[in-house]
């Protein structure tokens, strides 16, 4: 399957992780079932990219606007949180995965912060995947995050408005140091972004998966990866052969 991509891998690869309660509700249980069944997937995703060398690995876990959701839900989500922590870290540090986390954690309760610090300090100088949990997450957040940031560096005399640029932006939301993501995939068939990466995706290549996330398997995981290394990323540049057929 790696040969039919070429050399075309992505370097970073973001996912939204769609479809857990449609797929619970399709087969008749309740939401939590779809969640539980999508952690065995986030596993699978993170030996996929091992697999096809990918840098970095993003997977939207849980939204800022995910409070909103039912009480025993949220409890419920919080609960795996704490079981694939408690569960999964000693692994993922054995296999050199490096964990990175971005969101919004001062809201967050006490003891999920303190998981969240222990995954980032315990795998710190792994060199393997950087799997980024993006929790308590949400694009808009972190671009107001950035803004508070940046003014409070201006006011109080550190930078110069003049000097602010892309870079500056860049250096300072939630994914400073690590590469914009060149694909990003979302799976469940829906078409939009929903508040994830809006910053960081702007030249990303999009894929639509029509299937679940409990289904996103490494068959489909590949199969994104095909579609991207079919994509011409010009960056708002023009190919040679289109600058030859307009000369």
């Amino acid at each position: 399957m790696q040969s039919d991509r070429a050399a075309k891998t992505p370097r970073h690869v973001a996912i939204i992780m769609d479809g857990n309660g449609r797929w619970a509700n399709a087969r008749g249980l309740p939401r939590t079932a779809g969640h539980r069944a999508g952690v065995e997937r986030v596993r699978e995703a993170v030996r996929t990219a091992h697999e096809a060398k990918i840098e970095f690995l993003t997977l939207f876990a849980f939204s800022s606007e995910n409070w909103n959701r039912p009480k025993q839900e949220v409890s419920d989500l919080m609960g795996i949180l704490r079981f694939f922590i408690h569960k999964d870290l000693a692994e993922l540090h054995r296999e050199n995965v490096r964990v990175r986390v971005i969101g919004c954690r001062e809201t967050v309760q006490s003891d999920i912060r303190k998981l969240l610090d222990e995954a980032e300090e315990r795998t710190r100088e792994n060199t393997g995947v950087t799997l980024i949990i993006a929790f308590n997450y949400g694009a808009r957040d972190e671009l107001v995050r950035a803004v508070r940031t940046i003014a409070e560096a201006v006011s109080a005399g550190n930078l110069d408005p003049a000097s602010i640029d892309e870079h500056t932006v860049s250096d300072t939301v939630d994914t400073a140091g690590i590469p914009d993501p060149d694909l990003v995939i979302r799976t469940s068939g829906e078409q939009r972004l929903s508040n994830f990466l809006l910053w960081q995706a702007a030249y990303s290549e999009l894929v639509f998966i029509p299937c679940l996330w409990p289904d996103f398997d490494r068959k489909a995981f590949y199969e994104a990866l095909n579609e991207y290394a079919h994509r011409d990323r010009r960056f708002g540049t023009v190919s040679a052969p289109d600058i030859a057929v307009g000369s």
